[in-house]
């Protein structure tokens, strides 16, 4: 018989293994940084620090999605509601230049009984304005942040809160009795 068939191979005439030959896929992918298949598309951004055979794994982070116009559209009309809340407080302030503009655009040839009534109201009007448009601005902000579409949160804030206002500045005409008098004298006509 030959030597040749019970001898064993020479160690080193065996070829060294290339880099990475002798790792697991998911040592591979560690190394690498690159998500495994199930990791590629989360929901939420995973931040986990717990090793995998030793090997500390990389963090996989959702990606977002953007909406420019939608970021536009919403300072734009946040802007719009800031400039209408600071012209708003003057006329509001003065309310019984307000109350002669009211009577005059309803047609109402009156004078309040009481004007320094109002005042009380037209403050609590500028508040609600003003927290109102704070308000908007965070949920619209907070929205933003979170990649979601914000533009009609500014324009609802806007309606709910200047309604809520003009229903304020309207109440002390409303409750006047010479207004009301005024009201039915002239639908009499």
């Amino acid at each position: 018989m030959s030597d040749v068939a019970n001898t064993e191979p020479d160690p080193r005439s065996r070829p060294r293994p290339q880099y990475g030959e002798y790792a697991t896929p998911e040592e591979q992918r560690a190394r690498i940084q690159e998500p495994a298949p199930w990791q590629r598309e989360p929901a939420a951004p995973i931040m986990t620090d717990a090793p995998v055979d030793g090997i500390p794994s990389a963090p996989v982070v959702a990606e977002k999605r953007q909406h420019p116009i939608d970021r536009i559209i919403t300072f734009a009309l946040l802007a719009y509601g800031l400039v209408n809340v600071i012209a708003s407080i003057p006329a509001f302030l003065d309310y019984g230049a307000y109350a002669e503009t009211m009577l005059g655009v309803m047609g109402v040839d009156a004078q309040l009984s009481d004007p320094a009534a109002g005042e009380p109201w037209a403050i609590a009007a500028v508040i609600v304005l003003a927290v109102g448009w704070c308000v908007t601005t965070a949920l619209s902000v907070w929205n933003m942040r979170r990649s979601r579409v914000s533009w009609w949160i500014p324009l609802a804030g806007g309606v709910v809160f200047s309604m809520t206002a003009g229903a304020l500045m309207v109440a002390p005409l409303m409750n006047d009795p010479a207004v009301w008098q005024a009201l039915l004298d002239s639908t009499r006509l």
